[in-house]
């Protein structure tokens, strides 16, 4: 019973198909490819699209709050830095006024500059 030829193995292939194989002519076997997922290659934090995603307001939804809320923050602060810098001018504009009118001249011009100072602290 020795002389026996070994059994025929059969394997598939990385296409799906089956085919039979000489056990001698086979690769060894290997390992496992392992992952390693260091900590700064950790997914995003997505609490706030699954607690979006369970109330069920749907997936596009939660990307375009993804997409439009950084862009929407940027937009406002973009805004509210232009609107400084136009209340920082006409502050320093009316600073400058008051002060010429005070200093060219009489008794009118002081009157002037009293007016606009009430005016201007009115509105504060």
């Amino acid at each position: 019973m020795t002389n026996l030829p070994e059994p025929v193995r059969v394997v598939q292939l990385p296409d799906g198909t089956y085919t039979y194989a000489d056990a001698a002519h086979l690769p060894a076997p290997q390992a496992p490819h392992q992952i390693v997922q260091h900590i700064h290659q950790a997914p995003p934090d997505r609490t706030t699209q699954r607690i979006a995603l369970g109330t069920g307001i749907g997936a596009g939804t939660v990307a375009a709050g993804v997409y439009f809320g950084p862009l929407l923050v940027a937009a406002l602060s973009s805004m509210a830095i232009s609107l400084a810098v136009v209340a920082l001018v006409a502050v320093a504009a009316a600073w400058g006024v008051v002060t010429v009118v005070r200093s060219i001249g009489g008794d009118d011009a002081k009157q002037a500059a009293e007016n606009v100072a009430k005016i201007t602290r009115r509105r504060r």
